[in-house]
């Protein structure tokens, strides 16, 4: 091995090990729950904490000489996508040295889901699993929502290694440039406002009918667009009250975090006059009040029961938090089709949820109309514009080849699944569902239902598609390119 690899891999554990120190002091935050409870599993976390936080600090001390190494792009790339892994793996001990899950593969899946936000679950009796490991379930979607990444960049320059191409890697979408030159300064500001979001909708929560226990659990999972929940009904057996205040959160969880930044500290009009931010409002309306009129007159429902199903629906499918308030797979076949629609599109970019993103939506659709008017007029010059700006050609063609291979795993990982005797509804919504990090799907992976009952294989396929879902499609997959590596 050369002198460059070495310096490389250095950096690269260098980081890993600083992020294994986070995320065991995470876990040291969730003892208090344990020892308050006393459950039979009592020694789980706190082991599961020791062996993280020792692993971390050892990986850090062993590359303590290799100071001033800045990670290349190649680097950061490789470190993120490392990154999930390796937290995935630690974040895993707490349910398997609990025995919530009985073996490795649940351990990792459920981590992983948690981490990505996915909100897949292989637990399948939440009322019976301890507190502290349902705490630390719904943590770890915190800490991957807006992404421990860019927590980390915070702390990176402290331990003399760049930190500028993980913040660019793990925030695609997100120009930080527009409110601070340096990104450690952007994400110490993204953290504060998360930080704020997170605790408000605690309290708002704990004021209706939620104790702080599960006000605090359901505060994490739905600001980080995660929905993982404290009961197996999700926000189903809560108020009318609390479903309102979830659905508020949901709604600025899938919005761009740094135009909300933007409108709170420069310019308030910045939010509408955004077009991406526009065309997700518009749609949460529009679609909410469709779904709502065909549950009114096909499925018979109230008024206000159906403006309550059908905005919440729509708005947690929307931004691939995956909590619901009733069976949509009950009602008129083709409302389950507008759903995992919206779960294909996602929320704004920028923001906590998965999915293709509006942004990439809009460009898709708009080169596609522009398109037939350069059939017509094959000597004009015609460009895609976001935002009243013109799109260069090469991010155009990016984005429909994004859109194209997107669609092309979706199809793939459907197909894997069905290969290894999963029934048509569940394949497709699973697939959908991890790639685009909802965790609510179609058939027995819908509402109510959970991930349990697959086959290991078919688990680790899944554990695949919520990579590619939460690393970005190109990120992931240039790692498997010969070009990469050179």
């Amino acid at each position: 091995m050369n002198t460059s690899s070495k310096v490389s891999l250095s950096v690269i554990l260098r980081v890993q090990g600083m992020l294994l120190f986070i995320e065991g002091l995470f876990m040291l935050t969730v003892l208090p729950v344990t020892y308050f409870h006393h459950g039979i599993n009592v020694f789980s976390m706190p082991f599961a904490a020791l062996i993280t936080v020792l692993t971390g600090f050892i990986l850090t001390f062993s590359t303590r000489r290799k100071k001033g190494q800045k990670l290349n792009h190649r680097e950061g790339v490789i470190t993120i996508c490392l990154s999930w892994l390796t937290l995935s793996v630690f974040g895993g001990l707490p349910f398997l040295l609990s025995k919530s899950v009985p073996n490795f593969t649940d351990a990792f899946f459920e981590a992983l889901s948690g981490f990505t936000t996915t909100g897949a679950s292989i637990l399948t009796n939440l009322e019976t699993v301890p507190k502290d490991i349902l705490l630390w379930r719904s943590m770890t979607q915190w800490i991957g929502g807006l992404g421990i990444i860019v927590f980390a960049v915070v702390l990176i320059p402290y331990l003399s290694v760049g930190g500028m191409q993980l913040f660019m890697t793990e925030m695609n979408g997100i120009n930080y440039d527009k409110l601070h030159p340096r990104p450690m300064h952007t994400a110490k500001r993204l953290w504060a406002l998360y930080i704020f979001f997170t605790l408000l909708e605690a309290v708002l929560l704990q004021l209706g009918d939620m104790d702080w226990f599960d006000a605090v659990c359901h505060s994490l999972t739905t600001i980080s667009s995660g929905g993982f929940s404290t009961r197996a009904g999700s926000i189903a057996g809560y108020s009318d009250y609390s479903q309102v205040i979830v659905m508020l959160f949901m709604v600025l969880s899938g919005c761009n975090f740094t135009l909300l930044l933007i409108a709170m500290v420069r310019n308030p009009k910045a939010l509408f006059s955004n077009e991406e931010f526009r065309h997700f409002i518009w749609m949460i309306l529009g679609v909410s009040a469709g779904v709502a009129l065909v549950l009114v007159f096909m499925a018979k429902m109230s008024v206000g029961g159906a403006l309550r199903s059908s905005f919440f629906s729509v708005i947690s499918t929307l931004t691939t938090t995956g909590f619901f308030v009733s069976d949509y797979t009950l009602w008129p076949t083709f409302l389950s089709m507008v759903l995992m629609l919206m779960v294909f599109i996602g929320a704004c970019s920028g923001s906590t949820a998965g999915g293709i993103k509006i942004i990439r939506h809009l460009i898709f659709t708009k080169n596609a109309y522009l398109e037939l008017k350069r059939v017509i007029h094959p000597n004009a010059i015609i460009p895609v514009k976001i935002n009243k700006k013109a799109l260069s050609r090469s991010v155009v063609f990016k984005t429909m080849t994004f859109v194209f291979v997107y669609f092309l795993i979706f199809v793939l990982g459907g197909m894997i699944l069905l290969s290894m005797g999963v029934d048509f509804n569940t394949a497709v919504g699973a697939s959908i569902a991890t790639l685009s990090n909802c965790g609510l799907g179609l058939g027995s992976v819908g509402p109510y239902g959970t991930y349990a009952f697959l086959p290991i294989g078919a688990k680790w396929v899944l554990v695949a598609l919520m990579l590619l879902g939460r690393v970005e499609l190109f990120t992931l997959i240039s790692i498997f390119s010969k070009n990469f590596w050179k």
